[in-house]
């Protein structure tokens, strides 16, 4: 079995999971446009009694159990292996579309260091963003097939520290701006009215959730790999804080050139490839800040990346007993093909499902409701369904905030979600920062639900027919129950 090669590894391949495109382009725009200073009160809420409990749950369950998260499930319930294929299959397809995103950073990050700008309606007019995408998922599997400490481990320990390095400079250098005092009170000059709005409530709480990756299966399978001796509770609470701290430095990065050069403020795309580029173009060494920035977009898309395909790499490895390189060879070719569409949708093909753009509907569906979802599965089972003697003794014979993860994750993390999910749905509107990735369109309610559920049958479908051919027995288990 591997392992981290110490604290520093772990912790900086759990930090490189943690900080993403989200830290960059979408925490502190939802922060700005939903209360400043006000937003600040329910995303720490969310995060600390929220998303930090269910991290440091697994974290310890993956370390107690050594396997995968198919297998963490199969020792809960032997039929419940299915939930864990069914949650390796919802990351895998968000990391499908994610992949076009970090391809799309690439793309400027090389179009920066040439020292040629252009527009994302440019870029996304062409053909090139498809192949920044595949660019980008060999990268993924390359670094994946090397193992843990040879791949996940030492491009998170050289990337992380040059990520939040680039971002301090960024920001010394922002302080000179005329536009930096507006930009800071823009971000945390406080709004308190909002705190009556729930949708307020729902986007804190989803960024908390899916800034952390607590839920989807990721810090599970980082915790296999973890030593006995490791704190966990400690190394949560600093993961929990780096990546916060990151969130609130890419702000004062962006924002004080927004309000320099007199450019909205937008979430998602608008403001990373196309507000941004053309503010670099106007400001004294633009050309370095763009390559900074890019870059930083990069390393925190492709930190993110490997951690989303370790989840599903370590289960097949577990399941049909491949080779590492084996399974990410296949897993990468997997993913070339459950990616192009979304990569095509942002191409002159144009790609669409029922108008909306693919990658648009898959992250309307799969990512904003399928993430959800799968935090909600993994509290369910491994803090209610689970055997009391079978929980990680730690969190049974810890004194103070530990002994509070088992309530929390079985009784108020999964209700929390449920009502923060329903009351979007029923909303029935659309909501900055309410999206895995914003700036996508919106689709609406029903699409939302109705396309959620196809994909689900699919997945629980191909699942079944797997099974089925390898022999495992749900479909006779399942024929008796009828």
């Amino acid at each position: 079995m591997e392992r981290w090669s110490s604290n520093t590894g772990f912790l900086l391949a759990a930090i490189g999971s943690a900080v993403g495109i989200g830290n960059i382009w979408r925490f502190s725009s939802v922060l700005g446009q939903n209360g400043g200073g006000a937003y600040l009160i329910p995303y720490l809420i969310a995060v600390f009694l929220f998303a930090l409990p269910l991290m440091v749950l697994e974290l310890m369950i993956g370390r107690k159990f050594r396997g995968t998260l198919v297998s963490a499930f199969r020792t809960v319930r032997p039929r419940f292996h299915i939930l864990g294929w069914f949650l390796c299959g919802i990351v895998l397809l968000v990391l499908s579309y994610y992949l076009v995103i970090t391809g799309w950073t690439i793309g400027y990050a090389v179009y920066a260091l040439g020292g040629s700008s252009v527009s994302f309606e440019q870029f996304t007019g062409s053909y090139v963003p498809i192949l920044f995408f595949f660019i980008a998922t060999l990268i993924t599997g390359f670094i994946v097939s090397r193992g843990i400490r040879q791949g996940i481990e030492k491009i998170s320990t050289l990337l992380i520290p040059l990520c939040i390095g680039i971002l301090v400079v960024m920001v010394i250098h922002g302080t000179f701006l005329p536009g930096f005092s507006e930009g800071v009170a823009y971000l945390f000059t406080p709004d308190f009215s909002v705190l009556s709005n729930p949708l307020i409530w729902s986007a804190a709480f989803g960024q908390a959730f899916f800034s952390l990756s607590a839920g989807q299966g990721i810090l599970l399978t980082y915790g296999t790999y973890m030593e006995k001796h490791q704190n966990i509770p400690r190394l949560s609470f600093t993961i929990t804080i780096v990546d916060l701290s990151v969130s609130l430095l890419a702000g004062l990065v962006i924002f004080p050139i927004v309000f320099t050069y007199g450019l909205a403020p937008a979430i998602g795309a608008e403001l990373a490839f196309s507000s941004l580029p053309l503010a670099f173009t106007r400001m004294p060494g633009g050309q370095i800040f763009a390559i900074a920035f890019f870059i930083v977009l990069f390393f925190a898309a492709l930190t993110s990346a490997i951690s989303m395909m370790e989840v599903s790499t370590a289960a097949v490895r577990g399941s049909a007993g491949w080779s590492r390189k084996k399974a990410a060879l296949v897993l990468t070719g997997v993913l070339l093909l459950l990616g192009l569409p979304s990569a095509l949708s942002y191409s002159p093909a144009r790609l669409a499902f029922d108008g909306v753009l693919i990658l648009d509907f898959m992250d309307e569906t799969i990512g904003t409701l399928g993430l959800p979802l799968a935090a909600v599965i993994m509290s369910v089972v491994f803090s209610g369904v689970m055997s009391h003697r079978d929980l990680p003794p730690e969190l049974l014979e810890s004194r103070g905030i530990v002994r509070l993860v088992i309530p929390l994750c079985r009784y108020v993390i999964p209700l929390v979600l449920i009502i923060t999910t329903a009351a979007r749905l029923a909303s029935g509107r659309d909501f900055p920062g309410t999206r895995f990735l914003p700036g996508t369109e919106f689709i609406g309610s029903v699409l939302q639900l109705e396309g959620m559920a196809v994909i689900v049958l699919l997945l629980v479908t191909i699942i079944l027919l797997l099974c089925h051919f390898r022999g495992c027995g749900i479909t006779d288990w399942i024929r008796k129950r009828k």
